[in-house]
Formats: structure tokens, sequence, C-alpha cells
């Protein structure tokens, strides 16, 4: 088979860098070009040396200053045109994926940049496969079923990282027919199931953090919802994503990489809690309440938790695999189990919690 040139946005994020140290081990003669916006030079040449130490047989890795906000990726037109020749698999990862993003960030990175990547694949003249990386939650407020076939349903949106990750994907959508395209919509993502390692504490590790906060008193659940919590760990995003970029089935296909029975959020909070703190969650306080409180930016700092987080433990939505399904089990890919892994997630977080670069500031 002719070599491989993979092209990334969001390198040194988290999975971008796990799924660059897989690929490397599985292509080892690939070459990487890895597009790096200014103020992440430092981390992404640190991350380079590691995933290439010990002597380990890689192809070409080069780091390349850019911006997705901006017309060609602000790439010299040169580079461009020595890429457009020899790129084969392009993996957008690069987005704000904060909760809380203000709604002029959240346009100009997620919807304003992947149109730019947009229109910077469809130059690439070896292209075998776009893999984008989308969310399930471009579904907002929808209830029920949430088919993978399924997009814009007249939903509304919780916060502007929904919506711009909506808008985004309706963009890559419409080079499906251009260009072969997988879409990657992934639950709520934790730490690797078997190490526990994860790079930010963020999402439902707002959850461990709150649950800190109130550690010598007794713990309450939030609310009295049965809705499920779809949680999915890092080491299954990356090993399925690997696996359907270069599948030829999976090509102009959207896959839910989601757990296919995920538990409540309820007892994923009680699994959490006792874990964490060693106490099961002794009665309810009223969802409504918690939200007034973390209204209070002075209260919403101290426990260390964005408001928004809350919806999620609340969303009755039921995010359908079957195509995901479908594709990975020959191969043996499946979501592990939460409970199993769990443990793993709390004991990473209870050594890492004191540590500055893993805690992301709550405004």
């Amino acid at each position: 088979m002719a070599k491989r040139t993979y092209f990334f946005t969001g390198f040194p994020g988290f999975l971008a860098t796990r799924i660059i140290d897989r690929l490397i081990s599985e292509h080892p003669d690939a070459d990487f070009e890895l597009l790096v916006h200014p103020s992440a030079m430092e981390t992404a040449t640190s991350r380079v040396k590691r995933l290439t130490s010990g002597g380990r047989d890689t192809g070409r890795i080069r780091l390349f200053e850019g911006d997705i906000t901006k017309a060609g990726l602000a790439l010299a037109p040169s580079v461009s045109d020595e890429l457009y020749e020899t790129v084969t698999h392009v993996f957008h990862l690069a987005a704000v994926y904060d909760l809380a993003v203000p709604e002029a960030l959240a346009q100009s990175v997620n919807v304003t940049g992947t149109r730019n990547v947009n229109a910077w694949v469809l130059h690439c003249k070896k292209i075998r496969r776009y893999v984008y990386f989308s969310t399930a939650y471009v579904s907002g407020d929808r209830k029920g079923p949430i088919l993978e076939t399924e997009l814009a349903c007249g939903q509304g949106f919780k916060n502007h990282y929904e919506r711009t990750k909506h808008d985004a994907e309706v963009l890559v959508q419409y080079v499906r027919d251009r260009v072969p395209t997988t879409i990657i919509r992934p639950g709520i993502v934790l730490g690797d199931s078997r190490t526990g390692e994860t790079e930010k504490f963020d999402g439902p590790y707002f959850m461990m953090r709150f649950l800190d906060r109130f550690s010598r008193v007794p713990v309450p659940y939030i609310g009295r919802s049965r809705a499920t919590i779809n949680l999915v760990p890092a080491d299954f995003i990356t090993e399925a994503v690997c696996h359907l970029a270069h599948h030829p089935a999976s090509a102009d296909k959207v896959y839910h990489l989601a757990d296919p029975s995920p538990y409540t959020a309820r007892e994923a909070y009680r699994l959490i809690a006792e874990e964490l703190s060693g106490k099961k969650p002794m009665f309810t306080v009223p969802r409504s309440s918690v939200y007034m409180m973390l209204s209070v930016p002075q209260i919403r700092r101290w426990v260390q938790v964005e408001r928004e987080t809350l919806a999620y433990f609340h969303l009755e939505a039921e995010f359908d695999c079957s195509q995901a399904t479908a594709d990975l089990e020959p191969a043996g890919i499946r979501c592990p189990d939460f409970g199993e892994y769990i443990p793993k997630a709390v004991e990473f977080y209870k050594e890492n919690r004191h540590d500055p670069r893993k805690l992301i500031p709550v405004n």
C-alpha cells in the first residue's frame, strides 16, 4: 500500500496525542504533519520528543505553526502546496470543548475553524479519509433515541459549545460527497480505563471536585432524574478511531462512540461518591437549588464546578450505536463497563487533584 501521511489539528491535545501514539505503533513508516497553534508549540515539541523516545521507529514527524481560524490555516502557501501532494488522512480534532465557552470564541474556533479545515482538505490530492471529531451532544436538548444518521432535527442547545459543534458538523456533512469522510461523535470522555490517566479534570471530573468540597459532611444526590449519562474512556475512543479511520466500510458514516449500555446518572454519581469518599449519598437536593447556588460566581469558584455540567446528569437522550457496534465488534473493540473502570478514574483523580496543570479554571 502507498505511504500514509497523517495531518492533524488538535495536537498536542490529549486525544490527538493518544491517537498519534497508536498510529505510530500500527504504522511506523507513516509521516505525521501536525498543525499546532503558536501558543502550544512548546508543549507540542515536548510531546513529540516523548512520542519518539527510546529509539522508537517512526516516520517523519513535523510541527507547523498554524491557526484554524485563519484562511489557509495560516500556513505558508508553499507548505500547503507540499502537503496537498502527500497527505492521505486528515484528523480534525481542534475545537473549544469548554461547556461555558463564550459564543464568539466558540463560533470562531468550532465553526469558522472547521470551515477552513474543510476548504484545506478539499485541496488534498491523495486524500483517503477525513476524520472529523464532533460530539454526541450535537443532539442538543432532544430526548429519547438519537440515531447516528440524524443531525438537524429542530433541536435547541444547552450552550454555545453544543450549538457550534452542531453547526460545524453540518459543514462537514456537506463535504462528504467530495471526500471520504468519517464523523466521530464521542460521549463524555473520561481517562484511560486501565490507568485512569487524563489530561484535564473537566466534564464528569467536576463532580469529583464537587464531592471533594463536601467530603466531611453527608453526601447528597442532585435531583431525582432517572436519565442515563454516557461516559466513555479515552482508550476506547483511541482504539475505535484508529480502526475506523482505515476501515473501508466507515467512509461516509457517522459513529456514536458511546456506551451502548450506559449507567443512570444517579448510579454513576453514587459509584463516584463511594470511590472518592467511601460514602453513599444519603439524601437528595433539588437540582434547581444546586443550579441556583452555582449561578453565584463566588460559590461556583469555591466548589469548582461549572453549572453547565449539571444538565448532562439529567439529559434524557439515548444514543444509538448501531453503526459503531456493527463496524467495531468484528475487530473486538467494545466500550468497557463504567462500573469496572471508574475505580481507576477516581484513583488517578485523587493522586493528581492538586496538580494545577489538570485543573480547569471556573469563572
